[in-house]
């Protein structure tokens, strides 16, 4: 099973300057749970401003999500990001369509999200840097809410750091 490269309590605990360093420059990052509380409409201002930085620091992005809903093309909109929704995470198709739309590599990209087995496992089969965060919120959809019994048991006694 794939492990992240990093586990952290949030994307604000991303150290962005030290994965500029590392050559990445592209940031695929799932929204529901990760940038967004799956059970909100509205992102949070503290991860708005985070966004907006990874995009002033150089960063090119593509929301990546298995969502399908209209409000995945607004928060796209609204922070300026590509987007590939319905993306049937942990399956290569939708990663090769992000990283096209960003003119990327596979090895200077990180993918973020909250999930070891679409996310996480996504992106390490795809050769790319992976940084799992804890969810933002306990609503999950029921097959995720298993899944991530699932992870608890894989994951066991790692516990996710304040910063990278």
């Amino acid at each position: 099973m794939a492990f992240p490269d990093y586990y952290l309590n949030s994307v604000l605990s991303i150290d962005l300057d030290a994965l500029w360093s590392q050559g990445i420059k592209n940031i695929l990052l799932d929204l529901d749970n990760t940038l967004l509380p799956r059970d909100r409409d509205e992102i949070p201002s503290e991860f708005k401003e985070w966004a907006h930085l990874i995009r002033a620091k150089g960063f090119k992005v593509c929301l990546l999500s298995n969502n399908w809903h209209g409000r995945i093309v607004d928060v796209a909109g609204d922070l300026d990001f590509e987007l590939v929704s319905k993306a049937v995470k942990p399956f290569p198709p939708a990663y090769l369509m992000a990283l096209h739309k960003l003119k990327a590599k596979a090895k200077n990209t990180v993918m973020i999200g909250d999930q070891l087995f679409t996310d996480v496992l996504g992106g390490t089969l795809m050769g790319m840097t992976t940084i799992m965060v804890l969810p933002l919120s306990k609503q999950d959809l029921k097959h995720t809410l298993m899944l991530r019994k699932v992870e608890k048991l894989i994951i066991r006694d790692r516990m996710p750091q304040e910063s990278m």
